[in-house]
C-alpha cells in the first residue's frame, strides 16, 4: 500500500507505443462501470477489461499529485510495489500473470518502483515494460542450454563480489539490490537472494597487487540503490589505487527511477573524474521528461554515458523500435554502445529473439542514422568466453590486391591495396 498521500487519479487516458512501428498509440478512456478500449491496429495485443475504475499513480497530461513524495527517490523505493496484492491496486493482473505470482517461490523477486510502473498501459497485456518487470508463466520453463550461470562468472571470482575475466578490467558486483527487477536479468541467481557476498577488503588488496588492472566497472545488482554516503566510501578506496584509471557505474536507476539522480549524488561522483556511467535502456517509452532532465543533469557534471540494451522478443526486436531508441538516446546525450543478445539465462527463452533479428535490426541502423547512434551488437559467449561482435558482412571478398565491398543500399564497390 502505498503510505501517506496516496497518488491517484480517476479518469485515464494513456498510450503506448509497442515492438511494432505499424501500431497507434492504444486510447484507453474510463466509463462508469468498464474499461473501453479502441484499438487502431490490427496487431493481436491483448486488452483487458477491468470493471472499477482504478487508481493510476500520475498522469503526465494533469497536475502531478504530490510532487514533493513522488520526487523523493527514498519514497519511490520504500514504496515499490512487490507483491501481487499491491499490483492489483493499480492495473488488471491476467490469470497468466495470476499463477505465474502463485508459483514463483524462490524465484527472482518482483519489485517495480511507481514511477516505472506508471510508465505501463495497465490495460494492454502485451505492453513492452509489462513484460520485463511483470512474472509469467515462461519463467518456469528450462530451455536446452539454459544456466543460471551462463556467462561463468562466478567461475573467474579471485574474490567474492569481484570478477576478473578480461586482463586490464574487473566487474565489482558491489550488491545484490536493485529497485526493479528485470524479468531476464543475467545475474537472477544473485539479485534480491540475500546470499550474495562481497569482501570489499579483500577485493581492495586485490586491486592494489594486480597493476594490470586499469578499468573497474561496478555493478550488481544496482550501486545507485545505495546511499551516497557508502557508494562513496567504494569509489575512493577505488580512486586512492594509483593504477586505477577509470571506474565506472553500470545502472538502470536513471530510467526506473531517475529522481535518483539528486545534485548530491553528481556532486560526489564529480570528485572522482575520470567517471562514466553505463545505464541499461530498452525502449522508446522509457526516455520521459523526467530521464532526460536526469540524463543532461548528468552529462553537465561531466560524466559521459553510454547505454547498453537487451534484445528481447516482443519488446524492442523490431527495427524501427530499435532506431528509434536509438536516436531518442541521442537526444539526451546517451551514446548508444551495446546491444545484447539475450543471455540464456534459465527460464529467459521467451525473450530471446534469433541472432538473425539482432542482424537485421544492425542492417537497419547502419546507413539510415548518424554513426553516433549505432551501438555494436554483442554476444556474450557461455561459458566466460566474454563479448564477441557480430554484424552484417560488407566485406564481400578480400585477394589479389583489392577488397570487394557493399556499402548500405547494397551497392557493390572495390577497393584496391596500395
Amino acid at each position: 500500500m502505498i503510505d501517506d498521500c496516496k497518488l491517484i487519479k480517476k479518469g485515464l487516458l494513456m498510450s503506448s507505443t509497442t515492438s511494432s512501428p505499424s501500431s497507434k498509440a492504444s486510447q484507453l478512456s474510463e466509463g462508469n462501470s468498464k474499461v473501453k478500449v479502441s484499438k487502431t491496429s490490427p496487431d493481436p495485443y491483448t486488452f483487458i477489461e477491468c470493471e472499477r475504475p482504478l487508481p493510476v499513480f500520475k498522469n503526465y497530461e494533469t497536475e502531478k499529485a504530490c510532487p514533493e513524495q513522488w520526487n523523493d527517490w527514498k519514497w519511490q523505493f520504500r514504496n515499490r510495489i512487490t507483491s501481487l496484492e499491491s499490483l492489483r491496486e493499480y492495473m488488471p493482473v491476467t490469470p497468466e500473470e495470476e499463477k505465474a505470482f502463485q508459483a514463483a517461490g524462490k524465484n527472482l523477486p518482483f519489485a517495480v518502483t511507481p514511477y516505472y510502473l506508471d510508465l505501463i498501459n495497465p490495460f494492454n497485456a502485451q505492453d513492452p515494460i509489462r513484460k520485463t518487470v511483470i512474472p509469467r508463466l515462461a519463467e518456469f520453463m528450462t530451455a536446452a542450454h539454459e544456466s543460471i550461470d551462463p556467462l561463468g562468472e562466478d567461475a573467474d571470482m579471485p574474490v567474492p563480489g569481484l570478477v576478473h575475466r578480461y586482463p586490464d578490467r574487473v566487474l565489482f558486483l558491489i550488491n545484490e539490490t536493485c529497485s526493479v527487477y528485470c524479468r531476464y536479468c543475467t545475474r537472477s541467481r544473485v539479485v534480491g537472494s540475500g546470499e550474495h557476498r562481497v569482501e570489499y577488503e579483500a577485493i581492495y588488496d586485490y586491486l592494489r597487487k594486480t597493476p594490470a588492472v586499469r578499468d573497474v566497472l561496478i555493478s550488481g545488482g544496482d550501486p545507485l540503490v545505495m546511499a551516497d554516503h557508502k557508494l562513496e566510501s567504494v569509489i575512493q578506496n577505488l580512486r586512492a589505487i594509483p593504477h586505477l584509471d577509470i571506474i565506472r557505474i553500470g545502472t538502470k536507476m536513471p530510467v526506473v527511477l531517475p529522481q535518483r539522480v539528486t545534485d548530491d549524488l553528481l556532486a560526489m561522483l564529480k570528485r572522482y573524474h575520470p567517471f562514466y556511467m553505463s545505464i541499461h535502456f530498452l525502449h522508446p517509452d522509457e526516455i520521459t521528461p523526467e530521464v532526460e532532465d536526469a540524463c543532461n543533469r548528468i552529462a553537465d557534471a561531466g560524466i559521459p554515458m553510454f547505454s547498453q540494451t537487451v534484445l528481447l522478443k516482443g519488446v524492442n526486436d523490431h527495427p524501427e523500435t530499435m532506431k528509434e531508441l536509438m536516436l531518442k538516446l541521442l537526444k539526451i546525450r546517451v551514446k548508444p554502445y551495446y546491444i545484447y543478445q539475450c543471455d540464456p539465462v534459465q527460464g529467459t527463452s521467451h525473450f530471446r529473439t534469433r541472432v538473425k533479428t539482432g542482424m537485421d535490426i544492425m542492417e537497419h541502423l547502419r546507413g539510415h542514422i548518424t554513426g553516433y547512434g549505432i551501438p555494436t551488437y554483442v554476444i556474450d559467449a557461455p561459458g566466460g568466453g566474454g563479448k564477441i561482435p557480430v554484424a552484417p558482412n560488407y566485406l564481400l571478398n578480400y585477394g589479389n590486391g583489392k577488397a570487394t565491398l557493399r556499402n548500405f543500399e547494397n551497392n557493390v564497390y572495390e577497393y584496391f591495396d596500395a
